[in-house]
């Protein structure tokens, strides 16, 4: 995944009624489709009155934070958290849920029997790839690419200026990323609050950088 920016979990909602029509929609893995396209997807989404939509973000402090700490949180039991939270959020939007697809990470299974303990009365189906399986996960991963690309070009460093605010994709192949994790590398404080720091690419940068 990404060294920049917030983890970005996104749910996607409509009547069961409506499923098999969402083939035609257009709707696939978000990694999959153009800037251009998701934007437009995720327009179409926003003013469909027939689908809803839940974000949860985990900035990179929090996942620095998390997944460094003492008590170390794995990516698959944020992952878990949050997917909770989106549930939970679909359901205050007044969703009746009869049915969840899920991508996941780690093993589907244990993530399935989870979720079914902590939703009985929902059936849950959970899979890799889950976004290139079921429509309805497209459309959640849409949502979810454009919520976090929207807050990274948002995003205000709060350690002041002289930060370029041009990142590339904030993954770690990209070369502009990692032109700009080079010159960001502080000897003491690391990086500004914008990166992962649990990141294997930015630990590395830190053993050869830092003080």
């Amino acid at each position: 995944g990404p060294v920049l920016g917030a983890m970005v979990y996104g749910a996607a909602f409509c009547p069961a009624a409506d499923v098999p029509a969402l083939s035609a929609r257009a709707f696939a893995d978000s990694k999959t489709l153009t800037e251009e396209t998701r934007e437009r997807l995720f327009e179409e989404i926003a003013a469909d009155p027939r689908m809803g939509s839940v974000v949860d973000s985990l900035s990179a402090a929090e996942i620095s934070a998390k997944m460094l700490a003492r008590d170390v949180a794995s990516l698959n039991a944020l992952a878990m958290t949050q997917t909770f939270a989106l549930v939970d959020g679909a359901l205050a939007r007044g969703a009746n849920l009869t049915a969840c697809f899920v991508d996941t990470v780690g093993d589907p299974e244990r993530h399935r029997e989870r979720l079914a303990q902590r939703f009985p009365g929902i059936a849950f189906t959970v899979c890799p790839k889950a976004d290139a399986l079921y429509p309805i996960v497209s459309a959640a991963s849409i949502v979810a690419k454009v919520t976090r690309d929207r807050e990274l070009r948002a995003h205000v460093h709060a350690e002041g200026g002289g930060i370029e605010t041009v990142y590339g994709s904030g993954y770690p192949a990209d070369p502009q990323t990692k032109a700009w994790l080079a010159k960001h590398v502080e000897p003491v404080f690391g990086f500004p609050s914008l990166v992962r720091f649990s990141w294997a690419t930015a630990k590395t940068a830190l053993e050869g950088a830092g003080a």
